[in-house]
């Protein structure tokens, strides 16, 4: 057994959903390479879990679109 790792891990470029069962404390985040694309996921996802809308990521951070 191998040392846990102690910083997480970077976020590729793209546009990110957060995806979790309703009532859950943690999620999964999922990745797009298009913004459609991740509206299409968060509709998806949406009918049966909680959505949260993350937006994009270039160079592990988020870009502020204002």
């Amino acid at each position: 057994m191998g040392r846990p790792p102690t910083r997480p891990g970077r976020l590729r470029d793209g546009f990110y959903i957060e995806v979790r069962t309703k009532g859950s404390k943690t999620g999964i985040k999922l990745r797009s390479d298009t913004l459609e694309e991740m509206k299409q996921a968060a509709v998806h996802y949406g009918k049966t879990k909680e959505v949260n809308v993350l937006g994009e990521y270039k160079n592990g951070k988020p870009v502020n679109n204002k």
